[in-house]
């Protein structure tokens, strides 16, 4: 760093503790910021698409997770670079707002980057680059709207929505069942979506799993499950047409707030305390026998004796509920949540028709089932597997489906997958290039030949040759002037995608244009990296 003198030519400092900063800056800095961008994009880049591989992550503490969804992996790989950071909450950004479509979006990225940087090269200023990218993406999110297809659905024609979830589960490790699972999906988001709002709130979709069984076991269950079981193990298993009282107060005497201490002497002074004792029970038990609750849910333990009590009075009962499952079983039957004894009327009883208990296989494993509720705007998938990783990465590839499925409910218009999309933007960013003058149309081309980044990378890890696979099907669609030829990834034998069913949405195609682009601007603007230097 440059020393500054002032008039007498005495040295005075700038930067305080220079010694102890690196500092990169101009070009190098550009190309440094580049290099960590592209390697987060590298390393994205092979679990892509329906042939895509896995990868395994570690964390510290010895959990190792196996996935080739975008967002899991950057979010687990731990990274310490501040440029690989961005790609990670660029992954992150696409994740929240349209729930698939994270590895393709970092793909785009680092392929812009890599434009970039041959740009950067031939002495093009940064920021022009960056204009030149925006007015690419302008130009590729109006010609996606261009090519888009709407479909129609209804509840009872759901078809084309299991379609574009098979899609999405189909670069999954759960394509073996992606049918069965996509199917799971849309009936899910169907039953507690409100279709004249083209709303869909996916809190209300539970995902629970129990490693055992396999994948094909996976069901859809209208209603709750909850990971507990009656409290005593003589209370009936199977409770039809069950009125449930769901209470967050123990089944306990109450205890008082201050210090206390009591004297027994006598025998008959232990007699009358044990007999107070027990009249607490009996009315509480009493409580909600009088309501005509067939059943309490409580989000505490009980005594022995309270559940001696229940046991003997028929009715049965479940303790140790967590928070979130009571809110979810009082949103599903329709009952009020209550705290004390006192308020117990029968208006706040939620109704099932349905309660039962279901152990799985050799193990003493128990769930309870509610079924058949008053409301059924509440439901659970609840998923099946070999082991603890496939459960997991089954749970987020059925998140990425419900995404796809509430999206497009939201917005029902969908562009070709496998590349298609892409590759028509890429051929209308190419030939909108050549009206802009300037040094734009450089950039606006490498945006066209970035575009190809995602076609090349599925012909890639598919097992094809890139270069001849991708121009062969660009020369295609320029023939034929149809933006549905892509990447024939499964091998069926036709490069329509039209015909393969592989459909994407629109939004997610445009948002992954979008932010990959807005990211790419911002990386491209840094020009100089002050940091720690590290001892």
């Amino acid at each position: 760093m440059a020393l500054a003198f002032d008039e007498y030519g005495r040295p005075f400092i700038i930067l305080k503790e220079q010694e102890q900063k690196t500092r990169l800056s101009g070009l190098e800095a550009q190309k440094a910021n580049i290099s960590a961008g592209r390697a987060v994009s590298r390393i994205l880049r092979t679990s892509l698409g329906p042939k895509g591989m896995d990868k395994m992550l570690q964390s510290p503490d010895g959990d190792v997770t196996i996935t080739n969804d975008g967002a899991t992996i950057v979010e687990q790989m731990d990274v310490d670079n501040q440029i690989a950071k961005l790609m990670v909450e660029l992954s992150r950004s696409q994740d929240y707002e349209i729930g698939d479509g994270t590895t393709g979006v970092v793909v785009m990225a680092g392929a812009l980057l890599e434009q970039a940087e041959r740009l950067l090269e031939r002495g093009i200023h940064p920021i022009r680059i960056a204009e030149g990218y925006e007015m690419a993406s302008r130009i590729a999110v109006e010609h996606l709207e261009r090519i888009a297809q709407k479909f129609d659905f209804g509840p009872t024609n759901i078809e084309p929505l299991v379609q574009t979830c098979m899609t999405t589960l189909s670069s999954k490790i759960v394509n073996r069942c992606k049918r069965a699972l996509a199917e799971i999906s849309v009936k899910a988001v169907l039953s507690v979506a409100d279709l004249e709002r083209k709303d869909v709130n996916l809190d209300l979709i539970k995902v629970e799993g129990k490693v055992g069984g396999k994948l094909e076991d996976t069901e859809l269950i209208y209603g709750i499950t909850v990971d507990k079981d009656m409290s005593h193990p003589q209370m009936p298993k199977q409770i039809e047409d069950a009125k449930i009282a769901i209470l967050t107060c123990p089944f306990e005497p109450p205890k008082p707030k201050t210090k206390h201490k009591v004297d027994i002497d006598t025998v008959e002074k232990f007699q009358t305390l044990r007999q107070q004792e027990q009249k607490y029970f009996d009315d509480m038990v009493q409580k909600c026998k009088d309501v005509g609750a067939t059943l309490v849910i409580c989000q505490w333990g009980f005594d022995d004796e309270a559940n001696h009590l229940l046991m003997h009075q028929n009715l049965p009962a479940v303790r140790w509920v967590g928070g979130v499952e009571l809110e979810l079983i009082a949103i599903a039957t329709g009952g009020r949540i209550v705290p004390r004894f006192q308020e117990l009327t029968p208006e706040k009883l939620g109704r099932a028709g349905l309660v039962r208990e279901k152990s799985f296989g050799t193990t003493k494993d128990k769930m309870l089932y509610i079924e058949h509720c008053a409301n059924s705007r509440a439901v659970t998938i609840f998923i099946r597997g070999g082991n603890k990783m496939m459960i997991e990465e089954t749970k987020r590839s059925i998140h990425d489906a419900l995404c796809v499925a509430r999206n497009l409910i939201r917005n029902n218009f969908i562009v070709y997958g496998g590349g298609a999309a892409e590759i028509s933007c890429s051929i209308a960013v190419e030939a909108a290039a050549d009206k802009y003058p300037g040094v734009e149309q450089y950039a606006i081309r490498a945006f066209a030949d970035a575009l190809d980044a995602v076609p090349v990378a599925l012909a890639e890890n598919s097992g094809l040759q890139p270069i001849e696979t991708l121009s062969a099907v660009k020369s295609q669609q320029i023939k034929e002037n149809n933006p549905h030829f892509g990447i024939d990834c499964n091998d069926v034998g036709t490069n329509d995608m039209c015909e393969q069913n592989v459909f994407e949405t629109l939004i997610g195609k445009q948002q992954q244009i979008l932010l990959a682009t807005q990211v790419v601007k911002m990386i491209l603007k840094i020009d100089d990296v002050i940091s720690p230097s590290d001892y």
